[in-house]
């Protein structure tokens, strides 16, 4: 690293610390020649690969725009939306590859988010898949139901006890 003060072509790390959550580190330096000391921020990229070829760096912003339009209307708040987001970089990072197709993206979306909200999951399937027929909707709503989340497992507990209740209530 270049010392910004003497201009230096070498330094001496002294200290380094875990920034944000994670993604970043922040390293204390040291110049041999002057004995400036100055801090710098290394950042792990991450690129995506999207269709046409080209590439940029991954945004959270971008997942978070495309799974509040899925979202739209339903019992979601935004922070269950970053956490999405957080844990859809995650997985991304956690493959250790610095470029990763937009498509993968998209897949890493939709688990998390059928935990979230079925419905959230169906409508991002529906346009990420490109459905084009009812029964495109048809088949993954079977899938739905032949493998439920455990989110959907747990919401179906207490509306099955409450119609219970109702039930026996009315004899």
């Amino acid at each position: 690293m270049i010392c910004p003060f003497c201009r230096h072509d070498d330094s001496r790390v002294i200290d380094s610390r875990p920034v944000e959550d994670g993604t970043q580190i922040r390293r204390r330096r040291e110049c041999p020649e002057c004995g400036q000391r100055f801090s710098t921020q290394e950042v792990a990229l991450l690129n995506i690969i999207k269709r046409s070829g080209a590439t940029e760096p991954f945004s959270r912003e971008k997942v978070l725009v495309g799974v509040r339009k899925a979202c739209q209307g339903r019992p979601v708040n935004e922070d269950d939306l970053v956490l999405l987001a957080q844990r859809v970089e995650e997985t991304l990072r956690a493959t250790g590859q610095a470029e990763i197709e937009a498509n993968e993206v998209g897949m890493a979306i939709l688990a998390p988010l059928r935990e979230l909200d079925e419905v959230a999951y169906l409508r991002y399937a529906s346009v990420y898949r490109n459905f084009a027929s009812l029964e495109d909707f048809e088949g993954e709503i079977a899938l739905l139901r032949a493998l439920p989340s455990n989110s959907s497992e747990n919401s179906k507990t207490p509306s099955s006890a409450s119609k219970t209740t109702t039930s026996s209530a009315k004899s």
